[in-house]
């Protein structure tokens, strides 16, 4: 390509150069200065000397979380059909396509029905009211935490350290927001009333969205998150809601990052053993207990006992707080030990005839991929081939 050059006086290029130079320096050592005093300065924890975010490039973040989650990214259109979303794009219309053509006859009447109109004639002829009811009272409450999850990954964007971690909680912003507008329309389609956020639940996301610096990722990622892989997993084999299966992957990713994240960036000792952060972080730990009861009108009408999946969840929760060094005021241990008292002790007082059990070890996540995924992150079990494949390499 060819281009019409303009002269221009070199004296003037340079001094141009010179006063831009002199005005940065006064800038960022301003900045510098009133940043050291806590006075404001510079807010950005960007680097724009060596074009990274602070805390440098961090690929293997990158690799673990943004790459494999561009790979892993499912579209509403081809998972969800039935929901209206429009979101492949040609090669992957036509990727489909080829796909269909190589179904068997089963497997392609199975799609046809959850691809047309007849989505809610076929919710209508697989559920009640009543157990309709149940299961949008059971998915709006994560449905409702898929917004606050939305809001406190980009949050976390200003907290966590270099480059890569910036690109995983990017793609997590992203996942979120899917989350929440495929789940809402996937609620709204059984066409029930959907309850608001409960007590519980309201006291504990807002808990969360106010906790500081890399807390977040203790309240969204450990607790939140510990819960959403819980409801997905339990939920994911009713009929109408495979699509779930996929917010249960992209939720174990979720449960990971804070792992991948503090074995570059450790938390220190005061962080992880501070006695006000352990009571934060027990904080929004009880409300998820609270949460326990008002779950179990809607669960029990779905077959699945409340404190089956409530002792399942929270030693889930515990797995992943002890992993990632987020101390609590006592032992992993002892708090799930209390944790099953107390449901014992509930059921003593509600349930006629109770027999005291160990709900801890209970486990309400159904399907044999969702039951290998979790075996991967919560036992260091390997995954089978097929989950392997539907996830992608590390």
């Amino acid at each position: 390509m060819q281009f019409d050059k303009i002269r221009i006086s070199p004296t003037t290029t340079r001094n141009v150069r010179q006063v831009e130079a002199t005005a940065n320096r006064l800038v960022r050592n301003l900045d510098r200065v009133l940043g050291t005093l806590r006075l404001g300065g510079r807010k950005a924890p960007y680097d724009d000397l060596s074009y990274e975010f602070l805390g440098g490039p961090a690929d293997v973040l990158r690799k673990k979380h943004y790459d494999k989650s561009l790979r892993l990214l499912w579209k509403a259109e081809d998972a969800a059909p039935f929901l209206g979303f429009k979101d492949c794009t040609a090669v992957e219309k036509q990727l489909h396509e080829m796909a269909l053509r190589g179904m068997n006859d089963e497997e392609r009447a199975q799609l046809a029905r959850l691809s047309t109109r007849e989505y809610k004639d076929l919710l209508n002829r697989e559920y009640t009211v009543r157990e309709k009811q149940a299961i949008v009272g059971i998915l709006s409450a994560i449905g409702h935490g898929e917004a606050y999850a939305w809001l406190v990954s980009a949050q976390l964007l200003a907290e966590v350290q270099s480059t890569g971690a910036r690109a995983a909680l990017t793609m997590q912003v992203l996942e979120e927001a899917k989350h929440f507008l495929v789940l809402r329309e996937l609620v709204r389609a059984f066409d029930v009333e959907i309850p608001r956020l409960s007590a519980p639940e309201y006291l504990m996301l807002e808990q969360v969205i106010k906790a500081k610096g890399t807390e977040k990722l203790f309240g969204m990622n450990v607790v939140v998150e510990g819960i959403a892989l819980g409801i997905f997993g339990m939920m994911s084999s009713f009929p109408g809601l495979e699509v779930l299966r996929l917010f249960h992957l992209d939720e174990s990713r979720h449960t990971g990052l804070p792992n991948n994240y503090f074995r570059e960036f450790p938390l220190r000792d005061a962080q992880r053993k501070h006695p006000l952060r352990r009571l934060r972080r027990l904080a929004m730990l009880v409300p998820a207990l609270l949460l326990i009861p008002t779950l179990e009108d809607d669960l029990a009408e779905l077959g699945i006992d409340v404190f089956e999946f409530g002792g399942s969840v929270i030693r889930k929760i515990g797995v992943l707080a002890k992993r990632n060094n987020f101390d609590l005021p006592a032992d992993t241990d002892t708090l799930l030990g209390l944790v099953n008292k107390a449901l014992n002790a509930y059921g003593d007082v509600a349930r006629p005839g109770h027999v005291q059990r160990d709900y801890i070890s209970g486990e309400t996540t159904k399907g044999s991929d969702e039951l290998e995924v979790e075996g991967e992150i919560f036992e260091g079990k390997q995954a089978s081939a097929r989950a392997q494949r539907i996830r992608g390499a590390a």
